[in-house]
């Protein structure tokens, strides 16, 4: 089920100022390793290349300390190898908030957060590096990308945040404007060529709504994310970089299953050059439905269709292959997947999943540099175990 909130990291901010653990440090954390194997492509390391990978690792820390009746102070530290990924092992500050809670009633919280807050994008981005939040080992690569996770994770600025409880439900809103955490993973997702992005201030925000406890959930969710841009081939090509998503998410939630569909439209957008042919800009859109069903309290089967696509006015990429920039089929994948997942007791859990995916177009550029040396059928097959204090 998703945290029916305007993400879980204020969830825990308003559980954590109602308690009485003021001047108390709360320490959690988790590991996870797994096991990726492909039959072509390499995802996540050379996963095509004999028994597999095992550069798919996550190690975090998080802490908080409630500082008098209105202040928290919050933050976790992340480690990670996911295959040639540019930043492997080193450790980052996934977010890092102090927290004032302004108003705190019964009928109306308001509160405010600077530093480094986690982006609210759909049901999972601000827990999407937590393993023991996702529904499946990846989440939906149509909407939360790997290959670019960083375009999207986190800010460092302010965020306002809210909740209102009405008579069968609650409504939280989560806003923010800050600069954000845009590395070469980014710049490598854009192009082949690699581009220099420099990030600028940009605005995010999140309205979303539970009905009866979160058995019913929905959510709207957009972004305006900002950049310099800079060619490195020819230095003097500079413009402007910017990324617009909306997200429209629904989710059901039963006594044993859930069904959880979200749906983005977005916008990627290159202006300011001094040559008018670089300037462009181009629509994509992306869905998935998903299904949960809990056989009991420890196993879990988990159904997906995900569908991407980078040209809505390309749909099989064919116009994009004729200028000789890449195969049709990188711009486009249709992802069907299925996994099983036991938790062995309230600390570790394991998990297996397979996707046969057409198409490429989230596969990590890191692992597969030359685009014409992919495949576009293909089998991605993953274990994981995880844990978690």
């Amino acid at each position: 089920m998703v945290f029916a909130t305007a993400g879980a990291i204020v969830a825990d901010t308003a559980r954590a100022q109602d308690s009485d653990d003021r001047g108390t440090l709360q320490l959690h954390g988790f590991m996870s390793q797994a096991l990726v194997v492909t039959d072509r492509n390499a995802f996540f390391g050379s996963s095509d290349d004999g028994l597999g990978s095992l550069e798919y690792t996550e190690i975090g820390l998080n802490a908080s300390m409630r500082l008098g009746d209105r202040f928290l102070v919050a933050g976790q530290a992340l480690s990670r190898v996911a295959g040639n990924y540019g930043d492997a092992w080193e450790p980052t500050l996934d977010y890092g908030i102090v927290d004032y809670q302004a108003l705190t009633s019964e009928a109306l919280v308001l509160g405010v957060q600077v530093g480094r807050f986690k982006n609210p994008f759909g049901f999972y981005n601000q827990t999407r590096d937590v393993p023991s939040t996702r529904p499946g080992v990846l989440l939906p690569q149509s909407i939360y990308y790997d290959r670019s996770r960083s375009l999207g994770m986190a800010s460092d600025g302010v965020s306002l945040y809210g909740e209102r409880h009405l008579a069968n439900g609650t409504l939280y809103w989560q806003g923010g404007i800050g600069v954000p955490q845009i590395g070469e993973d980014a710049e490598i997702s854009l192009s082949a060529r690699r581009p220099d992005l420099d990030a600028k201030l940009s605005t995010v925000g999140q309205l979303l709504y539970a009905h009866d406890g979160g058995r019913i959930n929905a959510a709207l969710s957009t972004a305006r994310v900002r950049a310099d841009y800079r060619s490195r081939v020819t230095p003097s090509s500079e413009g402007e970089f910017l990324f617009q998503p909306v997200i429209v998410s629904l989710q059901y939630n039963a006594e044993r299953w859930s069904v959880t569909s979200e749906y983005e439209y977005q916008t990627r957008e290159l202006s300011g050059f001094g040559d008018s042919r670089a300037n462009r800009s181009t629509d994509g859109e992306s869905f998935y439905v998903q299904y949960q069903y809990r056989f009991n309290s420890r196993w879990q089967w988990l159904l997906r269709y995900d569908y991407t696509l980078s040209d809505r006015r390309d749909r099989n990429g064919r116009l994009y292959a004729a200028t000789g920039q890449g195969p049709s089929y990188s711009r486009f994948a249709k992802d069907a997947t299925t996994g099983l997942q036991w938790q062995i007791n309230p600390h570790w859990s394991l998990q297996a999943e397979w996707h046969y995916v057409d198409g490429t177009a989230w596969l990590p550029r890191q692992d597969n540099p030359d685009d014409d040396k992919t495949e576009r059928y293909w089998n991605l097959l993953l274990f994981q175990t995880a844990y978690s204090f």
